[in-house]
């Protein structure tokens, strides 16, 4: 989104809140607000929220939001929703590929293939997911570190034991992705930050033409 434009929408789908198994939030009339660089936000009308802490959209006189800590559970109709509202122009995509992954710590290889998945998600850089049998199994141990991501789901992560040094975190996978992600169900993906990444994925200044570029800012 443009740094000066708030984007408001109909939401057609019923939104609840639950504290404590009580609902506090129940509205067939909920707003989608998108603002600049952060997840998408619920609005609803002030009769569809009691029992909850609100403030004013100001965005859409009559409507308040909810922080979303506030609440111990939302939902979808009846699906749960976790971390924030799914943005419905995101997309994840996972494409069977061969471009070339290779993976070192040190002067070992943990992963050397061109037998990859490609998840190409809106607004980030491309990645690439192997199967655990393109990958040194017998030098990762599983990490107690989870995370989640409201497009693929709640991620399990892998640390690395290399000539008796520990490099932790450097993998992660989704061992129960949302139906969506079923092709990386298993499958293993590492950070760029904590090993050394070899790959022939296209990045955002080689596609873009160099008049698309904006220059760094001054002043």
């Amino acid at each position: 989104m443009p740094s000066h434009i708030v984007y408001v929408e109909p939401f057609q789908r019923r939104v609840r809140g639950l504290i404590g198994g009580r609902t506090v939030i129940d509205s067939e009339r909920t707003l989608l607000v998108h603002r600049p660089g952060i997840p998408p936000t619920y609005a609803f009308p002030v009769e569809d929220v009691a029992g909850t802490v609100c403030e004013e959209e100001t965005e859409a006189p009559g409507f308040v939001r909810v922080v979303w800590d506030a609440v111990d559970q939302w939902y979808e109709e009846d699906e749960p929703v976790f971390g924030h509202p799914r943005n419905p122009y995101h997309r994840v995509d996972c494409m069977r590929t061969r471009r070339r992954l290779r993976v070192e710590i040190g002067d070992t290889a943990m992963v050397d293939t061109t037998e990859t998945v490609g998840v190409y998600e809106t607004g980030l850089e491309p990645r690439l997911y192997v199967t655990p049998g393109a990958v040194r199994m017998d030098l990762l141990v599983p990490s107690p570190t989870t995370t989640y991501c409201p497009y693929k789901g709640t991620a399990s992560h892998w640390s690395a034991v290399v000539a008796d040094a520990t490099v932790e975190d450097v993998a992660w996978s989704y061992e129960e992705p949302i139906p969506e992600c079923q092709a990386i169900r298993g499958l293993l993906s590492f950070y760029e930050q904590r090993v050394r990444l070899v790959h022939d994925l296209p990045s955002a200044v080689r596609v873009l033409p160099e008049a698309s570029v904006a220059p760094a800012a001054t002043g």
